[in-house]
């Protein structure tokens, strides 16, 4: 571990685009690492999508210093939010809520 609290990075040898991404973003992959081992141990649990319902989902971390507190998002929700912003699903608030 380095002297830093951050958590110990998996060693990577390949060469491939998805270890290199790995490798560039740490602090996300360490992440979803964590998402992986929580949700094998039961200590998390898949919830439907916030927007739709839908129970195909992807975590997904508002802040990767805090990997599991995640949002639930289908596939189609989850891409359309890292493409146009954060406000397009505010946090906590399902489309239909009032205002």
């Amino acid at each position: 571990m380095d002297d830093d609290d951050s958590p110990a990075r998996p060693r990577l040898t390949s060469d491939t685009r998805q270890a290199g991404w790995r490798r560039a973003n740490p602090l996300k992959y360490s992440a979803h690492l964590e998402v992986q081992k929580a949700l094998a141990s039961g200590a998390l649990v898949r919830q439907p999508c916030e927007v739709c319902g839908a129970a195909g989902v992807d975590a997904h971390h508002d802040r990767y210093d805090r990997p599991l507190e995640v949002r639930w998002l289908c596939r189609r929700h989850h891409i359309r939010l890292h493409h146009y912003g954060e406000d397009m699903f505010p946090i906590g608030r399902r489309v239909g809520d009032s205002e």
